[in-house]
């Protein structure tokens, strides 16, 4: 597929490749617009399909992970027009459908509509510059991709209503402290550490992955007991794929494990 506003590498062995994918509208740092949104997803429905591909990187520039949706595309929309076109759902959404592990990989402003696509990712690794900020309440409006609802479950209420109601932006060292990403490097090591990340995440295999992911996005979404049972019956079901018997069968003969993802 060709793109526009994106572009997409894969990297790592051909029998289990990272796939990156990089928001690219440099001159407005990164805004998310329909149409970048509409390729975004494109591609990683196609990475998704594509069997030789374990793991997602999405990333953006040096000064801009996503500074925000696009204002100018937004100032003139009125209620019908949002509320009609199913604006933000009809294909923000699509990231929270991809099963196989994605990564974010932020630097710069990750900023409104830019933290929260960072937040549907599954998790975040922060170079030292990041700096993330729901400043919605700035433009009289508040955050409409889940920055209400993802931000106070990974930062807590106190830290999600003082940025949504000041519009305050958070550094990289207190984002790693609340919770918000997952770890924090230097700029110069962020792809590097997202790939070492992502080719960790590679030589598993895919289907307990996608059931570890599946178990963690339901402790985030849902209760606890729903969610210990949910992590059973999961942990049940892994017992019937090939990869659980080598897996363990390497383990008892101390060799490396050679996973099928069957």
């Amino acid at each position: 597929m060709t793109y526009e506003m994106i572009v997409t590498r894969t990297e790592g062995p051909d029998s289990r490749q990272v796939a990156i994918v990089t928001l690219n509208r440099p001159k407005q740092l990164n805004a998310l617009n329909d149409q970048l949104m509409d390729e975004l997803g494109r591609a990683l429905k196609a990475f998704a399909a594509d069997d030789s591909v374990g793991c997602i990187v999405l990333t953006g520039s040096e000064k801009a992970f996503a500074a925000g949706a696009d204002i100018g595309a937004m100032a003139n929309y009125s209620f019908a027009d949002v509320y009609n076109n199913d604006f933000i759902t009809r294909n923000w959404e699509q990231i929270r459908s991809i099963r196989k592990p994605v990564i974010a990989a932020v630097s710069g402003f990750a900023l409104g509509g830019g933290c929260e696509l960072a937040m549907m990712c599954d998790f975040i690794i922060a170079a030292d510059n990041a700096k993330f900020g729901q400043p919605e309440i700035k433009l009289g409006i508040i955050p409409g991709a889940g920055g209400t609802q993802r931000l106070p479950r990974a930062v807590g209420k106190a830290k999600a209503m003082d940025m949504a109601l000041t519009g305050r932006m958070m550094d990289a060292a207190e984002a790693e402290r609340v919770g918000l990403v997952s770890r924090v490097v230097p700029l110069d090591k962020l792809m590097d550490e997202a790939m070492g990340a992502a080719l960790t995440i590679c030589s598993y295999g895919q289907p307990s992955l996608m059931a570890a992911k599946e178990a963690v996005n339901r402790a985030f979404e849902g209760g606890l007991s729903d969610g210990v049972m949910f992590e059973r019956r999961l942990f049940h079901a892994l017992f019937a794929t090939q990869d659980q018997k080598e897996g363990m069968e390497a383990f008892v003969n101390k060799r490396k494990p050679a996973f099928k993802h069957r």
